[in-house]
């Protein structure tokens, strides 16, 4: 019993130590298949999908809270899109147009579109009565009203959903290497085929950082465009 627990408790230092070689060879890092290449991909996925997705998402989200048509739909599409499984998606799209960055990177775009939507939406609808009062009892239209009124308030729930569009899009681009596309997770896969376990957890660990890279990014693109005193509104709201 002494001996397996001295294995086990060695077997840790060692792994770590395997870790840091490989992520610290240089030819791992260099080549079309290294990380940097790689990551690259990864991330021209994961911007692609998501700007598709709110190119076609948030104009909607605005129109639907901004008239409230379709509410019901939103709610309804969200919970049904957010349901569906990540990997599932894609396979379906893949089997049905065959393999490539094509299907996979709409299936990316098909995942990316709930939370913009839902946050595009809830941003103009719950723009501040009193406001929207205001510009009505000022004389303005209704597209006066959007413009300078709903959409600049509706904007901290708007880069919220696009910040949690691209967290989901990140992990499911390293899963979606299962049906042709490159990226890190074609890195962790490759790790998988050999029982490489070094690989696959310095893969896994390159995913996790370039996500709390773009989340960073797009949050201080977030304070850049956005009022602190819409954002600390919004965050209130919230609450409520």
């Amino acid at each position: 019993m002494a001996d397996v627990h001295a294995v086990v408790a060695g077997g840790e230092p060692r792994m770590i130590g395997e870790l840091i070689a490989w992520l610290t060879d240089p030819a791992h890092w260099t080549g079309p298949g290294g990380i940097l290449v790689q990551t690259l991909l990864h991330l021209y996925y994961c911007v692609f999908a998501v700007a598709v997705a709110s190119v076609v998402a948030v104009p909607l989200g605005v129109y639907i809270g901004h008239t409230g048509r379709g509410a019901v739909f939103v709610v309804g599409i969200s919970n049904a899109m957010r349901a569906l499984p990540t990997l599932g998606v894609v396979t379906l799209l893949v089997l049905g147009f065959g393999l490539g960055e094509g299907p996979a990177l709409a299936g990316l775009v098909v995942l990316a579109i709930p939370a913009i939507l839902s946050g595009a939406y809830a941003g103009v609808r719950n723009a501040p009565a009193d406001a929207v009062d205001a510009a009505k009892g000022m004389g303005m239209t209704p597209v006066q009203r959007l413009w300078q009124v709903e959409l600049p308030t509706a904007l901290p729930l708007v880069f919220g959903g696009v910040r949690s569009a691209m967290l989901q899009v990140v992990a499911t681009a390293a899963v979606a290497a299962y049906v042709g596309l490159g990226g890190l997770g074609r890195i962790l896969l490759d790790g998988l085929k050999i029982s490489d376990y070094a690989q696959m957890a310095s893969a896994a660990i390159v995913i996790a950082v370039l996500a709390v890279v773009l989340d960073l990014v797009l949050a201080a693109v977030t304070r850049l465009l956005v009022p602190r005193g819409l954002v600390l509104a919004a965050r209130r709201g919230g609450k409520d």
